[in-house]
C-alpha cells in the first residue's frame, strides 16, 4: 500500500536539527520501503518533511515511523498520513487508460 506521510516541524525547528544525523542514518539504513522522501521548504528553510512509503498496511507504517528518530523524538508539531495509489509513472501498462475510462463511465 502507498502512504503519504507529511510532518510540520515544531516552531523553530530545534528538534530537527538536533535529531536529523540520527534521521539519516536510519534512513540510509531503512530505504527499502521508501519510494520518495525530503524536507518541506519554505524560502529555502526546512519546515516539515514529506514521505511517501509502499508497506504492507498501515500497521508496517507505524513500525517504520517508529523507529525513525524524527517521530520517535517527536520533531513534529503535526502529522498527517493519507492512503494513496500509485498513477504517474505507471507501474501497469495501460492503467491510466482504465482510469480514465471508469472515470468517464461513472461521470454518465
Amino acid at each position: 500500500m502507498i502512504f503519504v506521510v507529511i510532518g510540520k516541524d515544531k516552531a523553530g525547528g530545534e528538534p530537527r536539527r538536533r535529531h536529523r544525523a540520527a534521521h539519516l542514518e536510519f534512513i540510509a539504513d531503512h530505504q527499502a520501503p521508501v519510494i520518495y522522501a525530503g524536507p518541506l521548504l519554505e524560502d529555502g528553510r526546512m519546515v516539515g518533511s514529506l514521505f511517501v512509503f509502499d508497506v504492507e498496511d498501515r500497521a508496517a507504517l507505524g513500525a517504520h515511523l517508529a523507529r525513525d528518530p524524527y517521530f520517535a523524538e517527536g520533531i513534529f508539531e503535526t502529522v498527517e498520513v493519507y492512503e494513496s495509489k500509485w498513477m504517474v509513472p505507471e507501474r501497469e501498462p495501460g492503467l491510466l487508460a482504465r482510469e480514465a475510462e471508469k472515470a468517464r463511465a461513472a461521470a454518465g
